[in-house]
């Protein structure tokens, strides 16, 4: 094929029982047919024909800290965590979602192969063990290939979690730093005030950016850590740091302490932001904070944790000023618990939003308990299960609000996209309470592109090569160029069915009577669309 894509190439279906042709080579204007009978050709006019696909950024947050998803317990062997990669995409697939955000960095640790921090505990239960693959450059391989996105999401100053309970490896920075690393509560942190130590979350995240092929860079909302009380007094502990505030303090700083303690983190924030668009300007980065605003900018009647005056994030600076490229705020509560409700704090956010970056809640699934004595049932007899209505609800309310400031705004403000988050994948993979099947028969009826991120810099989507044939089996099967995405459509009769796909797709054949294919850039564009029909 030339790099202009001017040639097709294609399979011809012969015969009534649509079994496998010769292939045919078709350049622009002609086709030389090899076989009769029914066969696909090229149908310029199917692209026109073929619906707009929805854009709705459909995600879920895979934790590996403490094994909260995956793999499902320390000690796995590489094909049993290889199978569970496998078998949590194909949940995805099948429920739709188009985007996986997955946890590669939990405690200064790696899930990856990684020459500047220790493989994680929760592979094989020892920091600093290989699990014999690279866990990482599978999940991206593997998401790829079912045409989902694969963003790396990372703790930018855990150093060691609660549930932890490996001795720490030689080259953890507790060892190797142990100035830059505290001790709080039953956790320890890298001091954001330590300039060294932030230089090594960004190192981290430069290193990421230039050896995998990620869709996206992630941060989650623990930046100081959330606060804890002295187990004798009660007392809220303060952070130690008093180190790093002396030489800031000796420095010439005239911050107070608050400030200086989010000044670290807005600096680190922007410095992230700079370092994505540097190193590969494609690549979306994304923040999901505590879902509360800080005091004195919050709505009428909300009220509750304050993570500016506590975790030192002014999270809405960052909108403000467009230190990302996507925002999904923790929006843990249910729609009707009015000093922290759903849809007044994502009608908060969106106003703390005028560049119009992509605003998608994060939505807390694992709220959604399992029934008593299925598997993976809740032991915690405070919690009380979320109905699965109130899931629904929350999707219904995201999309409303994004049809009600399309009306209102028309093209004369840029409107953020819609989209939303699962906290966690644990709850849809064991299809909590008929969680799943609901979404499947509710709002994911339908497939969906994720939302382009115009703002960012790419190649256009690469020239198509496009393979149909049938199976001797009655399935469809398309072959598509990679390593690109590409958004497929199948028409059956006057139906179209939106398909998200990688290098290939397999469906029944039955019914299929028109195909449109198009690929999509790694910021989310859609190329130009070619049409096959079954002659």
């Amino acid at each position: 094929m030339n790099k202009h894509g001017l040639k097709r190439r294609h399979w011809l279906l012969a015969g009534t029982a649509l079994t496998a042709a010769l292939p045919v080579t078709l350049s622009t204007g002609c086709a030389r047919l090899l076989q009769r009978g029914p066969r696909w050709l090229p149908a310029p006019e199917l692209a026109a024909l073929a619906p707009a696909a929805p854009r709705e950024f459909r995600a879920a947050w895979v934790a590996t800290v403490a094994n909260i998803d995956w793999p499902s317990r320390k000690g796995l062997s590489a094909p049993e965590q290889q199978t569970e990669i496998r078998q949590l995409l194909d949940v995805a697939v099948d429920l739709k979602l188009n985007a996986i955000i997955l946890q590669v960095r939990t405690s200064a640790d790696a899930l990856y192969e990684s020459a500047l921090e220790p493989w994680s505990e929760y592979l094989s239960g020892t920091q600093g063990q290989s699990p014999g693959y690279d866990p990482l450059a599978l999940w991206i391989a593997e998401a790829h290939q079912r045409g989902l996105e694969l963003h790396a999401w990372l703790n930018p100053f855990r150093a060691r979690q609660s549930q932890a309970s490996s001795a720490p490896a030689a080259n953890h920075l507790s060892q190797t730093q142990p100035t830059w690393v505290k001790s709080y509560g039953d956790q320890q942190w890298m001091d954001p005030g330590e300039p060294g130590a932030a230089a090594h979350t960004l190192a981290v995240c430069q290193d990421l950016l230039q050896r995998y092929e990620v869709d996206g860079l992630h941060i989650d909302d623990y930046f100081y850590p959330y606060p804890v009380n002295d187990p004798s007094s009660r007392q809220e502990l303060d952070f130690p740091d008093e180190p790093s505030w002396q030489r800031y303090l000796l420095g010439g700083g005239r911050l107070a302490r608050a400030d200086w303690r989010r000044q670290n983190v807005d600096q680190l924030v922007q410095r992230i932001h700079q370092t994505v668009r540097a190193t590969k300007p494609w690549v979306r980065f994304g923040i999901s904070p505590f879902g509360l605003g800080k005091p004195g900018w919050r709505p009428p009647g909300i009220a509750g944790f304050s993570q500016y005056d506590k975790l030192y994030a002014d999270a809405e600076r960052w909108l403000i000023e467009g230190w990302l490229d996507y925002f999904v705020p923790q929006l843990y509560w249910p729609i009707a618990q009015k000093p922290q409700a759903f849809g007044t704090l994502l009608d908060y956010w969106q106003a703390q939003n005028p560049l119009g970056r992509h605003l998608w809640p994060g939505l807390f699934t694992s709220r959604v308990l399992a029934l008593n004595g299925a598997a993976g049932a809740q032991s915690n007899s405070k919690a009380e299960s979320w109905p699965v209505a109130e899931l629904l609800d929350q999707i219904a309310l995201v999309r409303e609000r994004r049809e009600r400031r399309d009306q209102r705004n028309g093209d004369r403000q840029r409107t953020p996209s819609s989209g939303h988050a699962h906290f966690s994948m644990v709850a849809l993979s064991q299809n909590r309470r008929g969680l799943a099947d609901a979404l499947k028969a509710g709002p994911y009826a339908e497939a969906a592109l994720v939302p382009a991120t115009a703002w960012l810099e790419d190649r256009p989507a690469l020239a198509l090569e496009v393979q149909i044939r049938a199976e001797a089996d009655g399935q469809l099967q398309l072959q598509l160029a990679a390593p690109q995405r590409h958004a497929v459509w199948l028409r059956y009769g006057e139906r179209w069915v939106l398909h998200l796909v990688g290098s290939q797709l397999r469906v029944p054949a039955l019914g299929v009577d028109g195909v449109v294919v198009a690929g999509l850039d790694r910021i989310g564009r859609e190329g130009p669309r070619q049409g096959f029909s079954l002659a």
